[in-house]
């Protein structure tokens, strides 16, 4: 942790490499399950007006790593949605789901007014999170088909009602990810947190 500290302080150079290497995984991550499970959802609900996305889970877990670098898993999500629902990468729907999905980044003021910890540890306020990421992305997503495309205000009930199914999901998946140990976890206070306890392990074994 030493070397990594000094790494930082030089530039943060072993820091920016690892933050990357995370963000692509879970770019690539955010890629696959969602043309997996927007496809399957298009089979399961045949016929229906209900969807199902990961993208709003993805985005609530990243958040809570990386800040504001979600920003990336909401726009690649938003255009894998689109493209599995069209068949095609259409413009309209790729501003929609694109730009609408970037408003769960003013999930941050929750997480910064509340403070990560206590989001991760605390299963009410995750809950809440994740609640409040999906509300911000319909949100989002109905207000730029209002400001772009002249939408009734009455579209942002509609992408609520018909994505109903993603809230589950969301709520399921990111409660989840509470489970495994630093997933649902701010990077910078994981690798502070586990290098303190690999210190303290150390020390009770010389005693």
């Amino acid at each position: 942790m030493e070397d990594f500290e000094e790494e930082e302080n030089d530039g943060g150079a072993s820091f920016r490499r690892y933050r990357t290497i995370d963000l692509v995984i879970w770019t690539i991550i955010a890629a696959v399950m969602e043309a997996v499970v927007t496809l399957a959802a298009s089979k399961w609900f045949l016929g229906e007006i209900y969807f199902l996305s990961s993208t709003i889970a993805i985005v609530s877990i990243v958040m809570m790593r990386w800040d504001g670098f979600a920003a990336i898993q909401a726009v690649v999500g938003g255009a894998v949605y689109v493209l599995c629902i069209e068949g095609r990468f259409d413009i309209k729907q790729l501003v929609i789901y694109c730009v609408g999905n970037c408003f769960m980044l003013l999930g941050l003021i929750m997480l910064k007014a509340i403070g990560k910890e206590k989001v991760r540890q605390k299963f009410v306020l995750t809950g809440v999170y994740a609640v409040t990421m999906y509300v911000l992305a319909q949100v989002g997503r109905g207000v730029v088909s209002m400001v772009f495309y002249g939408e009734a205000p009455s579209t942002i009930i509609g992408f609520i009602s018909t994505d109903v199914i993603t809230l589950l999901f969301t709520f399921v998946v990111v409660l989840i990810s509470r489970v495994p140990d630093g997933i649902f976890e701010d990077q910078k206070h994981y690798i502070i947190r586990t290098d303190s306890e690999r210190r303290k392990a150390d020390g009770e074994d010389y005693l």
